[in-house]
């Protein structure tokens, strides 16, 4: 068995979006994105390196130049529907959560192993850095569109949240694209 292992989980793209620089959090939707080492092209995120955060506070001290592995905001559309209903929303807009890539069909998708790999047809492929837990900015943008529904946010979208990703192989992906999942091949840690 390869040290990533291709499983029968694919995903396909249902939407894409990327963060102007100096707009918050809100994305802009897209149809295609194209990927370098550096992230998604004109994406407040994009970057080789990064300025550590809170995340990471008890590692570096915030503002501390580290690589970038929080290039792409991940999300699945199951886990999108789930965090509206929680919400009292009838459909919730990626945008308002700041997404980079919306994936339909692969399951409980927040918790895929980190290390897993992301694949389109044409070789493009993303690595899942951790899951992306949940925060107030995008409460905020919710709560700015539908009054009273962002103040559930936090709540509804612990262990829904998707991933933080970052490029391992340049190219375009586009809106019907699948992504086949890869996983590695190890158990579980047990310290």
């Amino acid at each position: 068995m390869p040290a990533l292992a291709p499983t029968e989980q694919y995903g396909e793209i249902t939407w894409l979006g990327t963060v102007p620089p100096d707009a918050g959090l809100r994305s802009a939707a897209r149809d295609r994105l194209q990927l370098t080492y550096a992230g998604a092209q004109d994406e407040v995120h994009s970057g080789l390196t990064r300025a550590s955060c809170v995340r990471v506070k008890f590692l570096w001290k915030q503002g501390t130049e580290i690589r970038n592995e929080r290039q792409l905001s991940v999300l699945s559309q199951e886990e999108i529907d789930a965090i509206a209903a929680a919400c009292g929303l009838d459909w919730l807009d990626p945008a308002l959560l700041g997404c980079s890539i919306v994936v339909k069909g692969i399951s409980d998708f927040t918790h895929v192993p980190p290390s897993s790999r992301l694949q389109a047809p044409n070789g493009t492929t993303i690595v899942v850095d951790m899951e992306n837990r949940p925060c107030n900015l995008p409460a905020r943008e919710i709560e700015a569109e539908h009054p009273t529904h962002g103040k559930p946010f936090k709540s509804a979208a612990t262990g829904k949240r998707g991933v933080t990703a970052w490029v391992q192989r340049e190219g375009t992906i586009k809106l019907g694209d699948k992504l086949r999942l890869h996983v590695p091949d190890q158990r579980a840690w047990r310290p």
